[in-house]
Order: structure tokens, then C-alpha cells, then sequence
């Protein structure tokens, strides 16, 4: 089961069609194609189209979500996984520190600590996406949330390589000494706050974007 969480001002609508950047062929942040009826997918409605958190009442929504939809379908209890862009990847990230007990892993794209982190100690397979010239959520808010999660994971720190400016690439790392079934992977790409990056071009693209493709590729490590 995969959660997907939109962004500041975006719906639940948003991500189950894809409509902002490629109707059908984006919904669910391009997961939904890949999944081909392998996944059950949600799509939540933040408060005021964002996720505050407040008091921990959106990771309470989740909580309560979860026992609503396992209650009336059957779903493995170690195949649940969380995924947003910007305030979706910071609500994603909210759950990787107060749930990581209940999700298997986290997909944080363009994210930042905006829906808190209660708890935070406990180790959650983790995969941080973010732009290099990132406007809105600098990319070293993305790293300070990579860095919690290569700590608690018990990876060796280092210093990942990033693409130079203009060069419309990306640059994948997976961390090295990572306890056993906890990786921790960064993507870091050159362009600004986009959801679809592709190489070579600038912009989102629903069909040329090679997020999809990590992101897919991450969870299903864990079947």
C-alpha cells in the first residue's frame, strides 16, 4: 500500500489523476503505472490543502486511514509506504519519524521538516529527492532530513556527489553500512522545485521523468 501526499495548495485529486503534470500517466507521482494492480494507492486530503500537523492530527488521519482500509481489505503489514512532494515529502517525512514502526520505507521528494518529526529515532528504509537549485525548499533542508535517517540507520557518513549547475542530470548515492534492511539512498538533480524532473531538459515531465522509476525501484526492493 502506497500513500501518496500532495503538495502546499494541492488536492487529493491532484495525485490520484496526475492532472498537474500528465493526467493518468502521473497519478500517484508516475507510481500507479508501475505498479500495474500490484499496489493499493491513497490519496489523502490535508487540512486546508497542506499538512501542519498539528498536535500530530494528520499522522493521526494516517493512523486512522490505515485501520479504515485494513479493516476492509487485505494488505500486508510490511508493505506500506509513504511518498509527497514538498509539503507531501514533509508529511512523509513526518511519518518516517513518528510511524517508522508501521511504514517499511519513505520516498521524501523535495522535502523539509514542515509537519515536525515526533519521535525520529527509530530506522525506516529512506530514499531523500531534491533539486540543487531549489528556490523553495533549499536543498540543504533535503539533505538535513536524509542525514536523521543515515544516522538512525547506522549508514557511514559521507559526502554524496551532486550534478554541477546546468546540467540538467542526476546523481544517485546509496549509503554504505546501512543496517540490514534499512538503506539509505539521495538523489540530488539539476533543476529547481519540480515534482517530474527529466535529464536534459528543464521542467516536469510526466513521461520523461526518471523519479518514477527510483522511487518504484526502492519500494519494491522490499517485496
Amino acid at each position: 500500500m502506497i500513500f501518496g501526499f500532495h503538495w502546499r495548495g494541492g488536492t487529493a485529486t491532484d495525485v490520484a489523476t496526475g492532472q498537474t503534470v500528465q493526467r493518468d500517466v502521473w497519478s500517484y507521482y508516475g507510481l500507479q503505472r508501475l505498479a500495474n494492480n500490484t499496489a493499493i494507492f491513497v490519496a489523502p486530503q490535508g487540512i486546508g490543502n497542506g499538512w501542519g500537523n498539528a498536535g500530530g492530527e494528520d499522522v493521526t488521519f494516517v493512523d486512522d486511514m490505515l485501520r479504515r482500509i485494513e479493516d476492509g481489505l487485505c494488505v500486508n503489514p510490511r508493505q506500506r509506504f509513504a511518498t509527497g512532494f514538498s509539503f507531501g515529502g514533509g508529511m512523509s517525512y513526518a511519518l518516517a519519524c513518528a510511524r517508522s514502526n508501521v511504514f517499511r520505507a519513505v520516498a521524501v521528494l523535495s522535502g523539509a521538516q514542515l509537519s515536525g518529526c515526533s519521535g525520529g529515532t527509530g530506522r525506516i528504509a529512506y530514499l531523500g529527492v531534491h533539486g540543487t537549485r531549489d528556490g523553495v525548499l533549499g536543498i540543504a533542508s533535503g539533505r538535513s532530513l536524509r542525514d536523521r535517517f543515515v544516522q538512525n540507520n547506522g549508514c557511514a557518513a559521507q559526502s554524496p556527489r551532486e550534478p554541477a549547475s546546468g546540467s540538467l542530470t542526476h546523481i544517485r548515492t546509496a549509503y554504505s553500512g546501512c543496517a540490514a534492511g534499512f538503506p539509505v539512498e539521495w538523489i540530488a538533480f539539476d533543476e529547481g522545485h519540480i515534482a517530474a524532473p527529466q535529464d536534459g531538459a528543464p521542467g516536469d515531465s510526466g513521461s520523461r521523468t526518471w523519479a518514477p522509476g527510483e522511487t518504484w525501484r526502492f519500494f519494491s526492493q522490499f517485496q
